[in-house]
């Protein structure tokens, strides 16, 4: 319930609008401006960047603050001290798993890897040069057609069952779009691995030699899972749940949020990276500056990507995590002085000291350190985006959940009309 109200007069009405204010457990709070429909008035705001679409008790940012919760714990430390199956537990479900429940909500994930094999054909229709990601917009939004035994959306069991089948065959899809680019037989899922351990062996064993699980990768993998899991109101996200709010089935719902993420602007931000370590090429102290110089004129467009947020306006709490990863992934090499992360690593550093990123708060993100560890483990950039959709299918499928199991309406939002006035059609 609201205990404030605030008080809107407008120019022409007899008398002011009040509009309940509305508190949550931590952020700013809200105004809910529903109300203004009866009096033929609505809110604009594009890209909705002032407006709460829904409640949610899943994931909290304080971007003034670099703090990212899920369900109340700090990324850092479920990075640090917990694994990717129990992240998803967590997100679907509110709270972290006894043993005995992880370990079956576990085998539950590991029981649906497999796809059905009939699904092998539809890869036979796309180009073998296709992006692998057109390949999963229509092969995750194909699954409704096998897996139609579960999806009577208003019974939490099917909504639950679906949830478990798409988190247990987003890998296992993945890696069959990659085998497909490269012309190599497609493998079957492995009981015996962990979630990335078996990601990691779908994409690279072959039937012709042995494939051996390097653990650093594995752990590595696991972390970038964990770190993409979700990250509230975002575009793809907000995809999902207005995909959703239709009725329309979980399948559908993911392969919307697939393509909103394909966007460069939203899932291609690790690749941009490493494309701009490429351009910068140089390590030498002279050419890094060009470069930072360049970033810092307007009028040129060269942009220093991996730097800053949207949302953060201080250190992005994933980025520390993911540049720990980083240093272990190369170490594990024997890649430590790798080219690309001595010029990442002084990108970084004249960021944090340079006044002029400082008063932009433009620190180092997630992505500036993620492409460079998938790079170094033999994961192609056009990979790269799929793998942020395998990572991000547990937070659309809980919200997509969450948002099922409260009262919702369907997603309509409104528009300032600003073309002609009505017009009569010429008869001369």
């Amino acid at each position: 319930m609201a205990d404030r109200k605030a008080t809107l007069t407008v120019e022409g009405l007899d008398k002011p609008i009040e509009l309940p204010i509305y508190s949550g457990t931590r952020g700013p709070d809200v105004i809910d401006v529903r109300g203004l429909g009866s009096e033929g008035l609505f809110t604009y705001d594009p890209g909705f960047m002032a407006t709460s679409s829904c409640q949610s008790a899943i994931t909290y940012i304080d971007g003034g603050k670099g703090m990212l919760l899920h369900r109340g714990y700090p990324i850092d430390q479920l990075a640090q001290n917990s694994d990717f199956v129990e992240l998803c537990y967590l997100l679907m479900f509110g709270e972290l798993p006894s043993k005995a429940e992880y370990a079956n909500f576990a085998d539950r994930v590991t029981s649906h890897t497999m796809v059905h094999e009939q699904l092998a054909n539809f890869f036979k229709g796309f180009r073998r040069d296709a992006h692998p990601m057109s390949i999963m917009c229509g092969v995750v939004g194909g699954l409704a057609a096998f897996y139609h035994d579960h999806l009577d959306i208003t019974k939490q069991e099917d909504r639950e069952i679906s949830a478990i089948r798409l988190i247990a065959k987003m890998p296992t899809l993945a890696a069959m779009s990659h085998k497909y680019n490269v012309g190599q037989p497609f493998n079957y899922p492995r009981n015996d691995l962990n979630y990335a351990e078996n990601f990691l062996y779908m994409m690279f064993s072959n039937p012709c030699e042995e494939y051996k699980i390097n653990p650093v990768f594995a752990k590595a993998m696991d972390r970038i899972f964990m770190l993409h899991a979700d990250h509230e109101q975002n575009a793809s996200t907000s995809t999902v749940r207005l995909a959703g709010s239709t009725g329309a089935n979980p399948f559908a719902c993911i392969s919307a949020g697939i393509a909103a993420l394909w966007g460069p602007a939203h899932g291609g931000a690790n690749e941009a990276v490493l494309n701009m370590l490429d351009e910068i090429g140089d390590e030498s102290e002279e050419n890094i500056q060009r470069f930072i110089d360049r970033a810092k004129d307007k009028d040129d467009p060269f942009k220093l990507m991996g730097f800053g947020h949207r949302v953060y306006r201080n250190f992005d709490p994933r980025a520390k995590v993911m540049k720990e990863t980083c240093d272990e992934v190369l170490e594990q090499l024997g890649r430590a002085d790798d080219p690309q992360l001595r010029i990442a690593k002084r990108l970084e550093q004249i960021a944090l000291e340079d006044e002029y990123f400082i008063e932009r708060k433009l620190y180092p993100n997630v992505d500036f350190y993620s492409g460079i560890i998938l790079k170094a483990m033999g994961i192609p950039k056009n990979m790269f985006t799929v793998i942020f959709a395998v990572s991000r299918t547990i937070g659309w499928i809980s919200h997509w959940h969450e948002m099922l199991s409260e009262s919702y309406k369907i997603g309509r939002p409104r528009q300032l009309y600003v073309g002609h006035d009505k017009r009569d059609y010429p008869t001369d």
